[in-house]
């Protein structure tokens, strides 16, 4: 077993594969760039090593600086994560060239699996299902619209060597194609540095659901599949195990599938073979990430493995001790991503300090990965991931559960995140009842999300919160003893109440309802915890003067407690009206603006370009809403842009 490894990644990951070395007895090494100088893998690590300036290129996707680190502190091998060099093939040729090992699998099985279109031939060679698509390099956009007719409409463009959403596209018109295979192959160069892309059949209703493998110098077995069809630009939002999909005998072949490709290419590690699966459950391959997946954790908690000890384990000539019968599958797991990003503003990446940071406690069957604490800065060099949510319950809708209720307990303040969205995802209806699709975010939020409103029940129950943090605001440790009257305010909607009891039980009385609270909030506390009749839940308390805002299961509602003389003054007040922005193009993020698709004075029509900014290595294309004329040009290309800046004024 190997004395020293360093970790050539940063954030969680670097975090995790940090715990599972600690468990194995291993020293660790940390690298970081200067914009992580504080993270939390740095200071977990047994030693930590400055690789340079913030931008990847110059530091995290530097082998040289990477292998001088390895040598520098004696470590023997290195673990790439996810992302990065992870499925660099020239990487572990420089490692071994160093007499390093890597952990995870040949060169030569990343180099095959790498190439998207290589490794589609190997698959259909292995007897693996494949989508009916163009098999070959693609020249220009004019070759690229007479292949997708070819093909037959809709289809999906992709970069060869892509990754995480990025270069792809979906195109349903000779337009489409033609835009779409320009911004893919710009994002693929800027990403890759590849810019060779190709084209395939889409799958309407398509399921992602893949496949992890797991393999040593003698065998290759399956630990089931993962379900990741809940997704928004082709980036994974929610992730399971087991698929609520899956036959049996469906589980079985594509398990088998994923062996033998495995097998094709002498593969050893962990991978992942990812499927799309069709509504009749017909399966076709779409990729081998030849790499830990960010979503690993749910099979993990599905078969008690721990996948980064096994590709330590594997890096270090042992063999796996069980077979493929011996595979357990316990439970059901559910993973969200947490991510900075403004929901409200179309998923647009949210960058600054987390001023107040707290992991869910005290709910049953849950795991947190991260690589963040309070005062930790979300920067807009990296991804925007602030934490995988994971949750472990006998049956799926345990599970939900348990998700829902951790995503309730989960505080964080100083950045917009996605927490609220996230809660409503998997309290669907349509997601409860598992059925899911790679579309299903673009067809249940279609307008994007901006909360959630709460049922009737809930409604009555938030009353019930509002009025118990109402009352201790006011009483503090000493309420009246007689009942009061007060009128709580959600979101200036008034509901009378009447209440009276404790300063941990309550009873609430309203029109037509009555709830019993049993409870704990102090104010200044971010949660209350608690049971309304006889349902638990936790609801996050932010003060918002003169009241507070209520947080439940992707609802936001601005809460009031007042006496009701002063809220019958109150519903004379004026609303104040913000202020219009609507002849202005504003930057929806942090980020750089690319190019001005427009000129001043320039006649636009409603849905035509105007500007690509571009975040977190995304380029995001901004379009005109309305006809227009543009009066003034705000920012030039080049610029760098904050939230709500100007780029374009029209008349």
């Amino acid at each position: 077993m190997f004395k020293k490894i360093l970790i050539a990644n940063r954030g969680e990951i670097a975090v995790r594969v940090i715990q599972s070395c600690r468990r194995l007895g291993i020293a660790t090494v940390a690298v970081y760039s200067e914009a992580d100088r504080d993270s939390l893998h740095v200071e977990l690590a047994d030693e930590a090593v400055a690789i340079g300036p913030a931008a990847s290129s110059e530091s995290y996707l530097s082998i040289e600086k990477i292998v001088a680190a390895a040598k520098a502190t004696g470590a023997e091998a290195i673990h790439p994560g996810f992302g990065f060099l992870s499925e660099k093939a020239a990487f572990v040729e420089a490692l071994e060239k160093a007499g390093l090992v890597f952990i995870g699998p040949p060169a030569a099985a990343i180099a095959a699996m790498g190439d998207k279109i290589e490794s589609k031939k190997l698959a259909a060679a292995a007897g693996v299902s494949t989508v009916p698509g163009y098999i070959g390099e693609i020249a220009d956009a004019a070759e690229a619209v007479k292949i997708a007719g070819e093909i037959g409409y809709p289809v999906m463009i992709k970069a060869s060597a892509g990754g995480g959403g990025k270069g792809m596209r979906i195109a349903r018109s000779e337009a489409e194609v033609a835009e779409g295979f320009r911004a893919a192959r710009s994002e693929a160069k800027s990403s890759f540095g590849d810019e060779r892309i190709f084209i395939e059949k889409y799958v309407e209703e398509p399921r992602h659901i893949e496949i992890q493998v797991l393999a040593d110098a003698e065998r290759c077995l399956y630990l089931w599949e993962r379900e990741c069809s809940i997704q928004r630009r082709h980036q994974k939002v929610v992730e399971e195990a087991p698929s609520p999909f899956l036959d049996e005998a469906t589980r079985k072949a594509m398990g088998e599938q994923a062996v033998a490709l495995a097998r094709a290419v002498d593969y050893r590690s962990a991978g992942t073979v990812e499927f799309i699966v069709d509504r009749e459950r017909n399966f076709y391959f779409l990729e081998m990430n030849t790499r830990l997946q960010v979503e690993h954790p749910v099979t993990e908690m599905i078969t008690g493995l721990d996948l980064v000890e096994w590709m330590i384990r594997i890096a270090a000539g042992e063999t796996l001790p069980f077979g493929q019968h011996q595979v357990k599958r316990d439970g059901w797991a559910i993973e969200t991503r947490v991510y900075a990003e403004d929901p409200a503003r179309g998923f647009l990446p949210s960058i600054g300090r987390l001023v107040q940071y707290a992991e869910p406690r005290l709910v049953e069957g849950v795991r947190v990965d991260s690589g963040v604490r309070a005062g930790a800065e979300i920067s807009m060099f990296y991804d925007p991931m602030i934490a995988k949510l994971v949750t472990h319950g006998p049956d799926r809708e345990t599970a939900i559960q348990r998700m829902r209720t951790a995503l309730d307990a989960f505080h964080i303040r100083g950045i917009r995140h996605n927490i609220g969205f996230l809660s409503a995802v998997v309290g669907h209806p349509r997601f409860r009842e598992g059925r899911l699709s790679t579309n299903f975010i673009a067809e249940e939020f279609p307008d994007g999300f901006s909360g959630v409103a709460p049922g009737p029940d809930d409604l009555h129950r938030l009353v019930a919160v509002a009025a118990f943090v109402g009352w201790r605001r006011e009483f503090r440790a000493s309420p009246p003893a007689a009942p009061v009257e007060r009128v709580v305010f959600l979101d200036r909607v008034p509901h009378p109440v009447t209440i009276e009891g404790t300063t941990v039980d309550v009873v609430v009385r309203g029109q037509g309802f009555e709830r019993e609270l049993r409870g704990t909030w102090e104010p200044g506390a971010p949660l209350f915890r608690g049971a309304v009749g006889s349902r638990s839940l936790v609801v996050q308390v932010d003060a918002e003067e003169p009241g507070f805002r209520l947080s439940f299961e992707g609802a936001e509602l601005l809460a009031l407690v007042v006496a009701p003389p002063v809220a019958a003054l109150l519903e004379l007040m004026p609303v104040k009206q913000p202020p219009d922005l609507s002849k202005f193009l504003l930057s929806p993020m942090p980020g750089l603006l690319v190019s001005l698709a427009v000129e001043q004075g320039q006649e636009v029509k409603a849905g035509e370009e105007l500007a690509v900014v571009e975040a977190m290595k995304m380029e995001n294309v901004l379009r005109a809403t309305a006809d227009g004329r543009v009066s003034a040009i705000k920012a030039s290309p080049g610029d760098s842009l904050a939230v709500d800046q100007a780029i374009l004024e029209f008349e």
